[in-house]
Protein backbone atom coordinates (compact mmCIF):
# COMPACT_ATOMS: atom_id res chain seq x y z
CA UNK A 1 0.00 0.00 0.00
CA UNK A 2 1.48 3.48 -0.94
CA UNK A 3 1.74 5.95 1.29
CA UNK A 4 -1.07 8.33 -0.38
CA UNK A 5 -3.44 5.73 0.19
CA UNK A 6 -2.52 3.85 3.58
CA UNK A 7 -3.71 7.99 4.89
CA UNK A 8 -7.08 7.44 2.43
CA UNK A 9 -7.97 4.08 4.34
CA UNK A 10 -7.20 5.15 7.81
CA UNK A 11 -10.18 7.91 6.85
CA UNK A 12 -12.44 4.89 4.95
CA UNK A 13 -11.45 2.78 8.31
CA UNK A 14 -12.87 5.59 10.82
CA UNK A 15 -16.32 5.29 8.82
CA UNK A 16 -17.64 2.97 11.41
CA UNK A 17 -17.07 5.21 14.36
CA UNK A 18 -18.11 8.01 12.70
CA UNK A 19 -21.80 6.83 11.68
CA UNK A 20 -22.22 5.92 15.15
CA UNK A 21 -21.10 9.40 16.69
CA UNK A 22 -23.41 11.14 14.11
CA UNK A 23 -26.83 11.11 15.48
CA UNK A 24 -24.57 12.18 18.96
CA UNK A 25 -23.12 15.27 16.83
CA UNK A 26 -26.60 16.43 15.96
CA UNK A 27 -28.08 16.48 18.80
CA UNK A 28 -24.95 17.99 20.80
CA UNK A 29 -24.27 20.39 17.65
CA UNK A 30 -20.10 19.32 17.72
CA UNK A 31 -18.78 16.73 16.84
CA UNK A 32 -17.92 14.33 19.52
CA UNK A 33 -14.61 13.67 21.33
CA UNK A 34 -14.43 10.07 20.37
CA UNK A 35 -14.12 11.06 16.61
CA UNK A 36 -11.99 13.68 16.78
CA UNK A 37 -9.59 12.16 19.11
CA UNK A 38 -9.79 9.18 16.58
CA UNK A 39 -8.60 12.32 13.81
CA UNK A 40 -5.67 12.96 15.84
CA UNK A 41 -4.22 9.46 16.72
CA UNK A 42 -4.29 8.45 12.69
CA UNK A 43 -2.41 11.64 11.90
CA UNK A 44 -5.75 12.96 9.72
CA UNK A 45 -6.14 16.53 11.32
CA UNK A 46 -2.63 17.41 10.09
CA UNK A 47 -1.71 15.49 7.01
CA UNK A 48 -1.47 18.86 4.87
CA UNK A 49 1.23 20.02 7.95
CA UNK A 50 5.02 20.22 7.33
CA UNK A 51 7.23 17.47 8.53
CA UNK A 52 8.71 19.95 11.36
CA UNK A 53 5.26 20.42 13.06
CA UNK A 54 4.43 16.41 12.66
CA UNK A 55 2.56 16.65 9.55
CA UNK A 56 2.41 14.49 6.35
CA UNK A 57 2.68 16.70 3.93
CA UNK A 58 0.44 14.85 1.62
CA UNK A 59 -0.31 15.77 -2.08
CA UNK A 60 -3.70 17.77 -1.98
CA UNK A 61 -5.22 14.51 -3.94
CA UNK A 62 -4.88 12.86 -0.89
CA UNK A 63 -6.33 15.50 1.19
CA UNK A 64 -9.22 15.36 -0.82
CA UNK A 65 -9.54 11.68 -0.71
CA UNK A 66 -9.01 11.91 2.96
CA UNK A 67 -11.87 14.23 3.01
CA UNK A 68 -14.26 12.72 0.86
CA UNK A 69 -14.00 9.58 3.02
CA UNK A 70 -14.93 11.66 6.04
CA UNK A 71 -17.30 13.42 4.62
CA UNK A 72 -19.29 10.32 3.02
CA UNK A 73 -19.68 8.72 6.73
CA UNK A 74 -21.06 12.12 8.03
CA UNK A 75 -21.36 15.38 6.90
CA UNK A 76 -20.24 17.59 10.22
CA UNK A 77 -17.58 14.98 10.89
CA UNK A 78 -16.03 15.57 7.11
CA UNK A 79 -16.14 19.10 7.79
CA UNK A 80 -14.56 19.56 10.89
CA UNK A 81 -11.85 16.84 9.53
CA UNK A 82 -11.04 19.16 6.83
CA UNK A 83 -11.01 22.79 8.82
CA UNK A 84 -8.65 20.72 10.86
CA UNK A 85 -6.31 19.61 7.74
CA UNK A 86 -6.91 23.19 6.39
CA UNK A 87 -5.55 24.70 9.80
CA UNK A 88 -2.29 22.89 10.63
CA UNK A 89 -1.55 23.28 6.62
CA UNK A 90 -2.24 26.95 6.44
CA UNK A 91 -1.06 28.22 10.24
CA UNK A 92 1.06 26.08 11.76
CA UNK A 93 4.11 26.58 9.74
CA UNK A 94 4.01 29.89 11.57
CA UNK A 95 4.66 27.61 15.10
CA UNK A 96 7.97 26.21 14.35
CA UNK A 97 10.09 29.25 15.27
CA UNK A 98 7.61 31.31 17.60
CA UNK A 99 6.03 28.57 19.74
CA UNK A 100 6.55 25.16 18.38
CA UNK A 101 5.70 23.55 22.39
CA UNK A 102 2.10 24.67 21.65
CA UNK A 103 1.70 21.72 18.76
CA UNK A 104 4.72 19.53 20.05
CA UNK A 105 1.83 16.81 20.90
CA UNK A 106 1.01 15.05 17.83
CA UNK A 107 -2.23 14.86 19.15
CA UNK A 108 -2.83 18.29 19.98
CA UNK A 109 -6.14 20.19 17.79
CA UNK A 110 -6.06 23.24 16.78
CA UNK A 111 -9.09 25.23 15.80
CA UNK A 112 -8.97 29.08 13.61
CA UNK A 113 -11.50 31.47 12.42
CA UNK A 114 -10.74 34.17 10.01
CA UNK A 115 -14.09 35.28 10.08
CA UNK A 116 -13.71 38.13 12.15
CA UNK A 117 -10.37 40.26 13.39
CA UNK A 118 -10.06 41.06 16.54
CA UNK A 119 -7.87 43.38 18.16
CA UNK A 120 -4.36 43.29 19.85
CA UNK A 121 -3.25 45.84 21.71
CA UNK A 122 0.69 46.39 22.52
CA UNK A 123 1.10 45.43 26.97
CA UNK A 124 5.10 45.11 27.42
CA UNK A 125 6.43 42.06 25.54
CA UNK A 126 2.75 40.89 24.53
CA UNK A 127 -0.64 41.45 23.33
CA UNK A 128 -4.10 42.00 25.01
CA UNK A 129 -6.65 40.35 22.74
CA UNK A 130 -9.97 41.30 22.72
CA UNK A 131 -12.87 40.07 19.92
CA UNK A 132 -15.55 37.47 19.10
CA UNK A 133 -14.69 35.22 16.24
CA UNK A 134 -17.17 32.99 14.14
CA UNK A 135 -17.87 29.83 12.82
CA UNK A 136 -15.23 27.99 14.61
CA UNK A 137 -15.64 24.65 13.65
CA UNK A 138 -14.38 21.87 15.85
CA UNK A 139 -13.31 24.36 18.80
CA UNK A 140 -15.38 21.89 21.60
CA UNK A 141 -12.34 19.82 20.98
CA UNK A 142 -9.67 21.91 20.05
CA UNK A 143 -6.40 22.55 22.78
CA UNK A 144 -5.63 25.59 20.47
CA UNK A 145 -7.42 28.94 19.08
CA UNK A 146 -5.67 30.79 16.60
CA UNK A 147 -7.49 34.35 16.14
CA UNK A 148 -7.15 36.59 13.24
CA UNK A 149 -5.88 39.87 14.59
CA UNK A 150 -4.69 43.78 13.81
CA UNK A 151 -1.73 44.45 15.96
CA UNK A 152 -2.19 47.69 17.80
CA UNK A 153 0.65 50.12 19.57
CA UNK A 154 -1.73 52.72 21.64
CA UNK A 155 -4.11 53.56 18.19
CA UNK A 156 -1.62 53.04 15.73
CA UNK A 157 -1.58 49.78 13.98
CA UNK A 158 1.98 48.50 14.14
CA UNK A 159 2.08 46.04 11.60
CA UNK A 160 -0.06 45.88 8.25
CA UNK A 161 -2.67 42.84 7.72
CA UNK A 162 -3.54 40.40 9.81
CA UNK A 163 -1.75 38.24 12.63
CA UNK A 164 -2.90 35.35 14.36
CA UNK A 165 -2.70 35.24 17.93
CA UNK A 166 -2.61 31.81 19.57
CA UNK A 167 -4.44 31.37 22.54
CA UNK A 168 -4.19 27.63 24.79
CA UNK A 169 -7.90 26.10 25.60
CA UNK A 170 -8.90 27.22 29.09
CA UNK A 171 -8.35 31.28 27.87
CA UNK A 172 -10.93 31.86 25.34
CA UNK A 173 -14.83 31.46 25.81
CA UNK A 174 -17.05 29.21 23.54
CA UNK A 175 -19.83 31.12 22.74
CA UNK A 176 -22.96 28.70 22.00
CA UNK A 177 -24.45 30.38 18.48
CA UNK A 178 -24.70 27.07 15.91
CA UNK A 179 -28.05 26.94 15.96
CA UNK A 180 -28.48 25.86 11.91
CA UNK A 181 -30.25 23.26 10.23
CA UNK A 182 -27.09 21.65 7.90
CA UNK A 183 -23.71 20.58 9.68
CA UNK A 184 -25.39 20.43 13.18
CA UNK A 185 -22.77 18.64 14.18
CA UNK A 186 -19.97 20.60 13.08
CA UNK A 187 -19.70 23.21 16.09
CA UNK A 188 -19.31 25.94 14.27
CA UNK A 189 -19.97 27.98 17.68
CA UNK A 190 -18.29 31.56 18.06
CA UNK A 191 -15.55 32.12 20.72
CA UNK A 192 -14.56 35.26 22.50
CA UNK A 193 -11.57 36.50 24.43
CA UNK A 194 -11.87 39.59 26.45
CA UNK A 195 -8.38 41.92 27.10
CA UNK A 196 -6.41 37.87 27.58
CA UNK A 197 -3.00 38.33 27.70
CA UNK A 198 -1.07 36.52 24.82
CA UNK A 199 2.99 36.38 24.70
CA UNK A 200 4.47 37.95 22.08
CA UNK A 201 5.91 34.66 20.41
CA UNK A 202 2.50 33.63 20.43
CA UNK A 203 1.75 35.93 17.54
CA UNK A 204 2.35 34.15 14.61
CA UNK A 205 2.03 34.55 10.44
CA UNK A 206 -1.43 35.10 9.24
CA UNK A 207 -2.78 32.54 6.29
CA UNK A 208 -0.67 32.08 3.05
CA UNK A 209 2.03 33.98 5.24
CA UNK A 210 4.41 31.58 5.95
CA UNK A 211 7.54 30.59 3.63
CA UNK A 212 6.82 28.17 0.81
CA UNK A 213 8.74 25.16 2.38
CA UNK A 214 7.19 22.43 0.67
CA UNK A 215 4.96 22.28 -2.70
CA UNK A 216 1.91 22.96 -0.59
CA UNK A 217 2.66 25.89 0.73
CA UNK A 218 3.25 27.01 -2.95
CA UNK A 219 -0.18 26.39 -4.45
CA UNK A 220 -2.52 29.45 -4.38
CA UNK A 221 -4.19 30.16 -1.09
CA UNK A 222 -7.92 30.24 -2.77
CA UNK A 223 -7.32 27.13 -4.69
CA UNK A 224 -6.60 25.40 -1.17
CA UNK A 225 -9.32 27.14 0.52
CA UNK A 226 -11.75 25.29 -2.24
CA UNK A 227 -10.78 22.46 -3.16
CA UNK A 228 -11.00 21.13 0.54
CA UNK A 229 -14.39 22.46 0.48
CA UNK A 230 -15.75 20.70 -2.46
CA UNK A 231 -13.93 17.22 -0.91
CA UNK A 232 -16.56 17.83 1.59
CA UNK A 233 -19.02 18.15 -0.51
CA UNK A 234 -18.46 15.49 -3.06
CA UNK A 235 -18.43 13.17 0.53
CA UNK A 236 -21.46 14.48 0.97
CA UNK A 237 -23.64 13.44 -2.70
CA UNK A 238 -21.27 9.77 -2.46
CA UNK A 239 -23.56 9.52 0.92
CA UNK A 240 -26.82 10.47 -0.55
CA UNK A 241 -26.45 8.11 -3.45
CA UNK A 242 -25.31 5.38 -0.99
CA UNK A 243 -28.69 6.54 0.97
CA UNK A 244 -30.82 5.80 -2.54
CA UNK A 245 -29.87 3.07 -3.53
CA UNK A 246 -30.23 1.82 0.03
CA UNK A 247 -33.72 3.23 0.03
CA UNK A 248 -34.66 2.20 -3.30
CA UNK A 249 -34.00 -1.56 -2.69
CA UNK A 250 -36.31 -1.53 0.15
CA UNK A 251 -38.86 0.69 -0.46
CA UNK A 252 -42.45 0.22 -1.70
CA UNK A 253 -44.39 3.35 -2.60
CA UNK A 254 -47.92 3.42 -2.63
CA UNK A 255 -50.07 1.89 -4.83
CA UNK A 256 -47.68 -0.61 -6.41
CA UNK A 257 -46.56 -3.61 -6.10
CA UNK A 258 -42.86 -2.84 -7.30
CA UNK A 259 -39.94 -1.30 -5.51
CA UNK A 260 -38.84 1.92 -5.95
CA UNK A 261 -35.64 0.79 -7.86
CA UNK A 262 -38.27 -0.27 -10.48
CA UNK A 263 -39.72 3.10 -11.78
CA UNK A 264 -37.78 4.32 -14.45
CA UNK A 265 -37.73 7.59 -13.07
CA UNK A 266 -35.56 6.55 -9.82
CA UNK A 267 -33.17 4.67 -12.58
CA UNK A 268 -32.78 7.84 -14.56
CA UNK A 269 -32.42 10.11 -11.43
CA UNK A 270 -29.49 7.56 -10.06
CA UNK A 271 -27.87 7.46 -13.52
CA UNK A 272 -28.09 10.95 -13.91
CA UNK A 273 -27.14 11.65 -10.38
CA UNK A 274 -23.46 9.43 -10.93
CA UNK A 275 -22.74 10.95 -14.36
CA UNK A 276 -22.76 14.61 -12.51
CA UNK A 277 -21.19 13.56 -9.77
CA UNK A 278 -17.77 11.41 -11.24
CA UNK A 279 -17.59 13.93 -13.60
CA UNK A 280 -17.67 17.15 -11.16
CA UNK A 281 -14.87 15.17 -9.51
CA UNK A 282 -12.86 13.87 -12.63
CA UNK A 283 -12.68 18.09 -13.54
CA UNK A 284 -11.80 18.82 -10.05
CA UNK A 285 -8.94 15.80 -9.21
CA UNK A 286 -7.49 16.49 -12.71
CA UNK A 287 -7.11 20.74 -12.10
CA UNK A 288 -6.06 20.05 -8.69
CA UNK A 289 -3.39 17.47 -10.10
CA UNK A 290 -2.28 19.63 -12.96
CA UNK A 291 -1.48 22.48 -10.25
CA UNK A 292 0.32 20.19 -8.17
CA UNK A 293 2.76 19.22 -10.88
CA UNK A 294 3.20 22.82 -11.42
CA UNK A 295 4.51 23.72 -7.88
CA UNK A 296 5.86 20.89 -7.28
CA UNK A 297 7.96 21.64 -10.90
CA UNK A 298 8.31 25.22 -9.43
CA UNK A 299 6.45 26.82 -10.96
CA UNK A 300 3.78 29.35 -10.47
CA UNK A 301 0.21 28.48 -10.80
CA UNK A 302 -1.48 30.98 -13.81
CA UNK A 303 -3.66 33.60 -13.14
CA UNK A 304 -6.20 31.90 -15.59
CA UNK A 305 -5.61 28.22 -14.15
CA UNK A 306 -6.31 29.35 -10.87
CA UNK A 307 -9.69 30.92 -12.12
CA UNK A 308 -10.33 27.47 -14.00
CA UNK A 309 -9.88 26.09 -10.80
CA UNK A 310 -12.42 28.32 -8.91
CA UNK A 311 -14.76 27.58 -11.68
CA UNK A 312 -14.04 23.70 -11.05
CA UNK A 313 -14.26 23.94 -7.56
CA UNK A 314 -17.53 25.46 -7.61
CA UNK A 315 -19.08 23.84 -9.85
CA UNK A 316 -18.23 20.53 -7.94
CA UNK A 317 -19.83 22.00 -5.14
CA UNK A 318 -23.28 22.75 -6.99
CA UNK A 319 -22.78 19.54 -8.63
CA UNK A 320 -23.00 17.85 -5.43
CA UNK A 321 -26.24 20.12 -4.39
CA UNK A 322 -27.92 18.71 -7.84
CA UNK A 323 -27.01 15.45 -7.22
CA UNK A 324 -28.66 15.44 -3.58
CA UNK A 325 -31.95 17.46 -5.12
CA UNK A 326 -32.15 14.83 -8.49
CA UNK A 327 -32.02 12.01 -5.41
CA UNK A 328 -34.76 13.44 -3.38
CA UNK A 329 -37.05 14.25 -5.86
CA UNK A 330 -36.87 10.90 -7.01
CA UNK A 331 -37.26 9.61 -3.24
CA UNK A 332 -40.56 11.18 -2.60
CA UNK A 333 -41.42 12.14 0.58
CA UNK A 334 -39.20 9.47 2.44
CA UNK A 335 -35.92 12.32 2.03
CA UNK A 336 -38.17 15.06 4.11
CA UNK A 337 -38.63 12.27 7.25
CA UNK A 338 -36.53 12.93 10.00
CA UNK A 339 -34.28 10.25 10.37
CA UNK A 340 -33.93 9.09 6.54
CA UNK A 341 -30.25 9.55 5.93
CA UNK A 342 -31.34 11.69 2.91
CA UNK A 343 -32.98 14.34 5.11
CA UNK A 344 -29.75 15.48 6.74
CA UNK A 345 -27.70 15.09 3.67
CA UNK A 346 -30.10 17.43 1.66
CA UNK A 347 -29.50 19.69 4.71
CA UNK A 348 -25.47 19.52 4.84
CA UNK A 349 -25.05 19.38 1.92
CA UNK A 350 -26.50 22.96 1.26
CA UNK A 351 -24.30 24.36 3.40
CA UNK A 352 -20.83 23.62 1.85
CA UNK A 353 -21.81 25.39 -1.50
CA UNK A 354 -22.45 28.24 0.69
CA UNK A 355 -18.97 29.02 1.54
CA UNK A 356 -17.36 31.66 0.35
CA UNK A 357 -14.77 29.42 -1.30
CA UNK A 358 -16.99 27.58 -3.40
CA UNK A 359 -19.85 29.75 -3.63
CA UNK A 360 -21.87 30.37 -6.94
CA UNK A 361 -21.05 33.86 -7.75
CA UNK A 362 -17.54 32.55 -8.04
CA UNK A 363 -17.63 31.20 -11.10
CA UNK A 364 -19.06 34.32 -12.64
CA UNK A 365 -16.12 36.80 -11.35
CA UNK A 366 -13.61 33.82 -12.36
CA UNK A 367 -14.87 34.29 -15.50
CA UNK A 368 -14.19 37.78 -15.74
CA UNK A 369 -10.29 36.44 -15.80
CA UNK A 370 -11.18 34.08 -18.83
CA UNK A 371 -12.53 37.31 -20.54
CA UNK A 372 -9.12 39.45 -19.59
CA UNK A 373 -10.55 41.62 -16.74
CA UNK A 374 -9.59 41.90 -13.02
CA UNK A 375 -11.03 39.49 -10.44
CA UNK A 376 -13.28 41.20 -7.93
CA UNK A 377 -12.34 38.38 -5.57
CA UNK A 378 -9.47 38.10 -3.10
CA UNK A 379 -10.13 34.18 -3.49
CA UNK A 380 -9.64 34.19 -6.99
CA UNK A 381 -7.06 36.63 -6.80
CA UNK A 382 -4.75 35.18 -4.37
CA UNK A 383 -1.63 33.42 -5.18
Amino acid sequence: MTKTNSHIAKAEALAPLIRQHADEAERQRHLPRAVAEAFARNGLYRLAGTPDIHGADADAMTQIGVIEAASRADGSAGWNLMIGIETFGLIGPGFKDRCPELIADPLTIMASSTAAVGRAQRDGDGWRVSGQWQFVSGIHNAQIFGATVHLYDGDEQVVEGNRYAVVPEGEYEIVDTWHVGGLRGSGSHDVRLDDVFVPGNRIIAPIGGNAATSPQLRLPLGNRLAYNKAAVAIGIAQAGLDAFVDLATRKQPRFTTRTLRDRPFAQRAVANAEARLIGARAALMDRTAASWETVVAGGEVAARDRAVFHIIASDAARAAVEVVEMLCEAAGTTANRIGEPLERIARDVRVVRQHATVAPHLIEDAGRTLLGLESESFVVRSR
